[in-house]
């Protein structure tokens, strides 16, 4: 059977995840889907659109899509959904994983990575992040959790931006691709998003595209501090978020970063994995997702690996043209990493010169 495509849904309380959700159950598309949610809170799914008993774990709904809250542990309820489907008991295309409002993505990506009958059933697709454009810049500064939902997010959709202005959602903009430039950024209305920008967005796909908007990567080479254009919407800096126990939260200085390391000589294998091994080790619960197409020596493909905490993978891509310039280019995300020691010690990597 062929694999079941996952997608994870995170982001802030109230960003609209719920109306996304209903949005993507009534879509007629065709699909069924199965809905896992981490809790059946307050904001559960409508009950107009659920017609069981509530007894049951699992919950048939009127659209022929199914619905189940994780009361254990989420890997048994996804052997169990994939059990169903195989003996036939339920019909499902795909699963899309609800977490709460303040739950870290990362320990759920990771059970479709660490458990061999979870790996062996499901693919895991993408994580999308709901930023409610009106809160954000208050649940940036005050919870970590926000924004590390940022930083692992493949896909970000903004959600009330009519209400705020202009130049609150450029700055907001500005900052989501400073924490996050791999993730795809789309402002929308009311959870109203096509399905097609939701699912299969191939976030975990090993391909040779490094996702970053290259404007980030052009404004990375001659400006490593990114501090001087944030001045312009420093002026709110005393709103009341700004005076906890941190003191300096500005906009520029997010716990969760990213930079981007390049190079343009090639790697030495040996050295590249005992460095990145070591590396994971130390500071992998800090580091969120990070991924490179390399150039390493003694092949003639390009290399391209990635990563979520401490699990890393990596896989052979598509050769080397004639033409194109051999080089590396790796992008991490995460929280308060050292780029002086990422950066020193990826460059003892590189073949000599």
């Amino acid at each position: 059977m062929s694999l079941i495509p996952a997608t994870i849904l995170t982001g802030f309380l109230g960003s609209g995840k719920t109306t996304l959700l209903k949005r993507v159950l009534t879509e007629a598309h065709g699909q069924k889907i199965a809905v896992i949610e981490n809790e059946f809170g307050e904001e559960n799914i409508d009950n107009d659109i659920l017609v069981s008993d509530s007894q049951e774990q699992i919950i048939q709904m009127s659209n022929g899509c199914i619905c189940c809250s994780i009361r254990e542990d989420l890997r048994a309820t996804l052997s169990d959904l994939a059990r169903r489907k195989r003996s036939g008991e339920l019909d499902f295309e795909r699963v899309v994983i609800e977490t709460t409002g303040l739950a870290d993505p990362g320990p759920v990506a990771q059970t479709f990575f660490m458990d061999d009958e979870i790996a062996e059933g499901y693919l895991l697709d993408a994580i999308v992040t709901l930023v409610d454009a009106k809160h954000a810049a208050q649940q940036l500064n005050d919870r970590i959790e926000a924004q590390r939902q940022v930083g692992f997010a493949d896909q970000i959709f903004i959600s009330k931006a009519d209400l705020v202005d202009a130049g609150e959602l450029a700055a907001l903009q500005h900052r989501l691709k400073h924490m996050n430039p791999r993730a795809a950024q789309k402002v929308v209305h009311f959870g109203a998003v096509p399905i097609a920008e939701v699912f299969d967005l191939r976030g975990f796909n090993l391909n040779a595209r490094l996702d970053i908007d290259p404007e980030f990567l052009a404004a990375d080479d001659h400006d490593h501090d990114h501090h001087d254009h944030h001045h312009h919407h420093d002026g709110h800096c005393d709103h009341p978020s700004h005076q906890h126990a941190h003191g300096h939260h500005h906009h520029a200085d997010d716990d969760v970063k990213s930079f981007v390391f390049r190079a343009e000589r090639a790697f030495d294998p040996a050295r590249l994995e005992d460095f990145l091994g070591a590396i994971v080790n130390v500071y992998g619960p800090r580091m969120l997702r990070y991924k490179g197409v390399l150039w390493m020596k003694g092949t003639e493909r390009k290399v391209i690996f990635q990563g979520v905490h401490q699990l890393m993978g990596s896989d052979l891509g598509p050769a080397w043209k004639g033409d194109e310039p051999r080089q590396s280019k790796m992008v991490f995300i995460g929280i308060d990493l050292p780029r002086d020691i990422f950066t020193q010690g990826l460059e003892q990597c590189l073949v000599s010169a």
